[in-house]
């Protein structure tokens, strides 16, 4: 196996890759919105306008709204009498260089870690296409119980996204240990038992939501709380009757378990907590789990249950473990939201977020480390239920994570996965086709999104990674699923009083203003997300050039629909004017070393604004 990316017939190394999105974005957040690029002989020409600099790779296919598809080298234009004015193939290491250099001359700040991050991030992706089993794990059970049918796609689906997110110019640089990576990353095509702790009653924190809560075989008596929700005795199968009565078992993410034990600091509070008996360690035990696109979020198809665990490694932006608010807040989130998801999905029938229903930690008693080390300890043990997704399809309806459909695939001979579906149900007109599914798509996932936000004021964040989508045995769009309550919000203004009766720390990570929502929301929904999916599609249909901009066409009426019954939305009306989508910023956030949330935006166009109407010009 070679690391390479095949798509529509093109080979490119993890090198080539990683240079075209690092160019994407560069494109996307600094040279676009500046008037820099200029299409020219089948090349996108990038200036450099800070250095003096031309950049330029061959277009594969041109976008409207600037997501084009590059192919081959990207290339520095050498001037001067000794050159005679040739082009240059670039390297992802010489292009990192180039940005970095372009980036300090227009900010007035340098950063040291940049390249260094891009050539990481390069090499992750190397070894993963070097390494990735051809075939998925079979086995969900410790009996050998196969994974096939709709859990099997599932899970593949979650196991596929290769190179990451496709606007981020280091998308696989991630701290902890290349050995560790190949045993618990979902490209690994990997599953393996959680780790289990046990602790008293008295040092559990737990937070669970109402609602049924089966923990055992059908019919069996409902176990309330985290128990029930998290199904821990089907988990821990015949390890369970190693609990001891008035004692709780504590599921941790195994790599998270060795990389708290051999942390400096809190390591011998551990260590003591399991020598004095504090904590009873269970051992990797139990059916295994298969960790999903997220990487700490862990998914076990026979108890049909995600746990959503903390793991302190380096993702991108940010360390992955779940903070104390965020224990809580996703199931306060969950109880506040249940009355206006019911409203939204009576109207919307193909609609559903899965929600987060129950959480639980240590707390160690006084005695055993700091009370800093006591609140790392817990965070760092914490883990949140997310329910599944059987109860959302049936039949052979399968279910697919909307980001790895339209991304690039690793070792297959073919296009995306979108391209496999339809030749799989081998259509006569492609493109007919493509338009089916995206109106069937548009249908399910705009009008109830934009109607959380409007009518009930909540803010979903329905990028690639956090929308599942349920296809029909023709492959077509049935129904979508949100999931990941961490990104969901409320709008300040509309959840006052709910928000007043919330933590304070909880109250204060739940709320958005007005601007920040939007921004938020339209960024994942069109520009992070149907951006993407529309680019998949067209590229389904290579000899139609104009074909993504009649895709955008659609959403347009699809959002002019959804505006009208909506009572048209100040935000909507003014999207369906033209006025310009935000984009946000992954490049200068990392190149700024600042944290996800203070992330900015940039103009991004809107290609399905109505122009000014020619009477009054």
């Amino acid at each position: 196996m070679t690391a390479s990316l095949l798509a529509t017939g093109r080979v490119l190394d993890a090198d080539t890759a990683s240079a075209h999105t690092l160019l994407g974005c560069l494109v996307r957040e600094t040279a676009g919105p500046d008037g820099q690029t200029a299409l020219d002989a089948g090349h996108l020409l990038v200036r450099l306008p800070h250095l003096g600099e031309l950049v330029r790779a061959r277009v594969l296919r041109v976008s409207p709204v600037a997501a084009h598809r590059f192919t081959g080298p990207v290339q520095l234009y050498r001037s001067g009498e000794e050159r005679g004015g040739e082009w240059e193939d670039l390297g992802l290491d010489a292009l990192a260089r180039l940005v970095g250099a372009e980036l300090t001359a227009r900010t007035g700040v340098p950063n040291e870690e940049f390249a260094a991050q891009a050539a990481a991030s390069r090499d992750s992706l190397a070894d993963i296409l070097a390494t990735r089993p051809a075939e998925r794990t079979e086995t969900s059970g410790m009996s050998g119980t196969p994974l096939e049918g709709a859990p099997a796609l599932f899970v593949d689906s979650e196991q596929g996204l290769i190179a990451g997110h496709p606007r981020h110019p280091a998308p696989k640089w991630r701290s902890g240990d290349r050995a560790q990576w190949r045993r618990f990353s979902p490209e690994a095509r990997t599953a393996f038992p959680l780790h289990w702790l046990a602790a008293r009653a008295e040092h559990i924190v737990e937070h669970a939501a109402d609602g049924p809560a089966v923990d055992g075989p059908s019919g069996s008596t409902p176990t309330p709380g985290f128990d029930g929700h998290a199904a821990t005795a089907r988990l821990l199968g015949e390890s369970a009757a190693r609990v001891p009565a008035g004692w709780k078992a504590v599921p941790v993410h195994p790599w998270q378990f060795e990389l708290l034990r051999s942390d400096p600091r809190l390591g011998p509070v551990l260590e003591a907590a399991l020598a004095d008996g504090v904590l009873l360690d269970l051992g990797e035990v139990g059916l295994p789990l298969h960790p999903t696109a997220s990487v700490r979020t862990l998914y076990q198809p026979e108890a049909d249950v995600f746990l959503k665990t903390s793991l302190s490694v380096r993702i991108t932006n940010c360390l992955r473990k779940n903070a104390e608010y965020e224990l809580s807040g996703a199931v306060a989130l969950t109880e506040l939201l249940e009355a206006p998801l019911a409203e939204v999905s009576s109207r919307h029938a193909g609609f559903a977020v899965l929600p987060e229903p129950a959480a639980r930690s240590v707390a160690l008693p006084e005695g055993y480390g700091t009370a800093e080390d006591r609140h790392a300890l817990l965070e760092g043990l914490g883990s949140i239920v997310r329910t599944g997704i059987a109860p959302h399809y049936d039949g052979d309806e399968r279910v697919h994570l909307a980001a790895s459909l339209a991304a690039l695939p690793d070792c297959i001979p073919a296009g995306t996965r979108l391209a496999e579906l339809m030749e799989l149900n081998g259509p006569a007109v492609p493109a007919a086709w493509a338009r089916e599914w995206w109106g069937r798509y548009l249908g399910l996932l705009v009008p109830p999104v934009l109607r959380l936000w409007a009518v009930h004021g909540i803010v979903l964040e329905p990028h690639l990674q956090n929308i599942l989508v349920v296809l029909g045995e023709d492959s077509l769009p049935v129904r979508v699923l949100a999931r990941d309550l961490e990104g969901t919000k409320l709008l300040t203004h509309r959840h006052a009083d709910a928000l007043a009766g919330l933590p304070a720390q909880i109250a204060e990570n739940a709320g958005y203003d007005e601007e920040r929502g939007w921004n938020r929301i339209a960024y994942c929904l069109f520009v992070n997300h149907l951006a993407e999916m529309a680019g998949a599609l067209a590229d389904l249909v290579p000899g139609e050039p104009a074909f993504e901009a009649e895709l955008w066409d659609a959403l347009g009426e699809a959002v002019a629909e959804a505006s009208a019954e909506l009572g048209e939305p100040a935000r909507l009306r003014a999207l369906l004017a033209g006025v310009p989508l935000p984009a946000k910023t992954n490049l200068m956030v990392r190149w700024q070393r600042r944290a996800d949330r203070f992330a900015g935006y940039v103009p991004f166009p809107n290609p399905f604004g109505r122009a000014v109407p020619q009477e009054i010009r």
